[in-house]
Formats: C-alpha cells, sequence, structure tokens
C-alpha cells in the first residue's frame, strides 16, 4: 500500500494500466498500538488504527482485489538482533498464513463483509491474476484444494499453540472468533483438527507466461 491507508490511488486514476490493490491481512489486524513487541515489524510498517478502518472500508467496498498473509516466518534468532528490543536490529516480516480466513472472518463478520467476499478476496483473484487455472474455485477441472473454517470457535493467539516454528507473533493476545479446522490440498488432508498430519505434498506450479495469463 505504500503508506497510510487513505493513499490508495483512485479506480480511474490509470484506466490504461491493469493494475490491482493487494492488502496483507496483518494490516487489517494490528496497528501500532496492539501489535505484540517488535515481531510487528514490517514493510510498509503497520499503521494507527485510524488507518486500519480506512483499509476496512477499501475491502468493503470493492476497491481492494486480494488480501494475503505476505507470509516471512522465521525463528527469533533470525528475526531479531542484539539487544532484542532494538527496533534498527530487528528485520521486517513476520507469518501470516495460519491467521489469514481466520482473521479476516473475525474482524469481516464484524463490519458485514460476505463470505463470499472472503472466499474471492483471498482465493478466487489471487489464482486468477496469477494464471494459476486450477486454483480458486470448488468445481468439476479445478484442484480439491480445501480449507474448512469454524465460524463459531472463539481462542485467544497464543505462539507457544502454534504449528508454526515461528516462536512470537504480532497478534498474540488476539481473540479471534474463527478458525481453521481442516485444509486439503490437492484431495489430501493436510491439516486435521488444527494439527498438521501426514508427509509434504506440496509441488512447484509453473506460472503461465504472458501478462493476460488466466483472465
Amino acid at each position: 500500500m505504500g503508506g497510510p491507508g487513505r493513499r490508495f490511488a483512485a479506480p480511474g486514476a490509470a484506466p490504461h494500466i491493469d493494475f490491482r490493490r493487494e492488502l496483507t491481512v496483518g494490516h487489517l489486524l494490528a496497528d501500532i498500538t496492539t501489535a505484540h513487541g517488535l515481531g510487528g515489524k514490517v514493510n510498509p510498517p503497520l499503521r494507527p488504527r485510524e488507518d486500519v478502518e480506512a483499509l476496512w472500508e477499501y475491502v468493503l467496498d470493492g476497491t481492494v482485489d486480494r488480501v494475503v498473509s505476505d507470509h516471512a516466518c522465521c525463528r527469533e534468532e533470525a528475526k531479531f538482533g542484539e539487544p532484542k528490543d532494538d527496533v534498527f536490529l530487528a528485520r521486517s516480516g513476520f507469518g501470516g498464513a495460519e491467521y489469514l480466513l481466520p482473521g479476516l472472518i473475525s474482524e469481516g463478520s464484524k463490519r458485514g463483509l460476505p463470505l463470499r467476499r472472503i472466499a474471492a478476496l483471498t482465493s478466487w483473484n489471487p489464482a486468477r491474476r496469477y494464471g494459476l487455472r486450477t486454483k480458486g474455485a470448488l468445481a468439476p477441472g479445478f484442484d480439491a484444494d480445501i480449507a474448512l473454517v469454524d465460524p463459531g470457535r472463539t481462542r485467544t493467539v497464543r505462539a507457544a499453540e502454534s504449528e508454526s516454528t515461528q516462536e512470537y507473533t504480532p497478534f498474540e493476545g488476539f481473540e479471534l472468533t474463527a478458525q481453521v479446522t481442516d485444509t486439503f490440498l490437492r484431495g489430501h488432508h493436510i491439516l486435521r483438527a488444527g494439527k498438521i498430519v501426514g508427509e509434504p505434498v506440496g509441488a512447484y506450479l509453473h506460472r503461465p507466461v504472458g501478462i493476460t495469463a488466466g483472465r
């Protein structure tokens, strides 16, 4: 986004350019007051609450096309310098994948964001933009990539309880009212009841060449 939330370019500012607007879930959940410690250092920086709410307005009115995790997971020794409380020595970035859907549903439901819109922001729109022709939908011909979300399960975020090896999170102590319980990757059950199961089955995806691919 490049700056405070109110600096998004107007949709018609450059009609000859096919550009899209993308946000990270971190910038929609945390602000400079609520982020937990230096684990929230990221580029662009987290903003005051008024800017966070401005970003939510853009999500709700359709200005934003994608919400992503910008997942940049690393352990404490790679994230923090010495001393650990020196903001200038801490690296930018943090893991966000596991909080993407729970965060959007938890905060989006308070603001009237429909589930179909969340599915588009996190799945359909990114898949189309990046030419991933077998991703983004539950339909014949598409990969069986499925995330089952319990929209009524409240939990408090604790890094120590995460399946990630990251030992911190800027969302420490946040209360989320939704949780991903199970995940399927191309039909393989890889997350069951909140726990990783089975052997890794990820595969490199060759992105089609050409700017119009996947539209």
